[in-house]
């Protein structure tokens, strides 16, 4: 079981993990809460249905990170398709983004539940809920990772190029981290599909 996650009874998934992985886990897990940012939470008895209406932006994010966290829902190459992407921003952005800070922030509280044995190890058990919140952090720290490091959808197939960085590249460690987070996805997947 270490280093991979695989399935257990009742649709769930578990994984071993050291001290020094859950460290780097729940850092990276704070790290896209701070991008995401805040939820605006709605005021003590305010109207929970207007909430429901709430607009969120309809100008995609600057920064590429999340511009990639947040896509446009369609093309951008004509102004009825800008018009169209930016309408459905404006109505889905702040729920993706509260799922997304929902999911991230599941992952922090699994990880901070965890108690090391005498060789810094635990077992990580997720049901079937909290794997799929976990896969979806997973995602979008590979996402946010692979925009940082320049990667394009392209690369991504090709991790040899990426393994054979020098270790004196800066970029070593983030490469070693979106591999490492590739390969929890895709064995936490592989759980999800059996």
């Amino acid at each position: 079981m270490a280093g991979h996650f695989e399935a257990t009874p009742g649709g769930g998934a578990s994984v071993v993990l050291d001290e020094v992985e859950i460290a780097i886990l729940r850092s990276l897990a704070v790290q896209l809460l701070e991008l995401i940012g805040p939820g605006d939470e709605p005021a003590e008895g305010a109207d929970p249905l207007a909430a429901l209406f709430a607009e969120g932006p309809s100008e995609p994010p600057a920064d590429p990170a999340l511009a990639r966290l947040f896509p446009d829902a369609y093309g951008t190459d004509d102004t009825e398709l800008r018009a169209a992407s930016a309408e459905f921003r404006r109505f889905t952005e702040n729920d993706l983004r509260a799922r997304k800070r929902t999911d991230a922030l599941a992952v922090v509280r699994t990880l901070d539940a965890l108690k090391a044995d005498e060789d810094g190890e635990a077992v990580l058990e997720l049901d079937a809920d909290a794997s799929r919140s976990w896969l979806g952090t997973l995602n979008d720290l590979r996402l946010t990772i692979g925009t940082r490091l320049e990667i394009s959808e392209e690369d991504d197939g090709d991790a040899g190029s990426l393994y054979r960085l020098p270790d004196s590249d800066p970029r070593k460690p983030m490469v070693m981290a979106f591999l490492w987070l590739g390969a929890l996805q895709e064995t936490l997947v592989g759980t999800l599909m059996s």
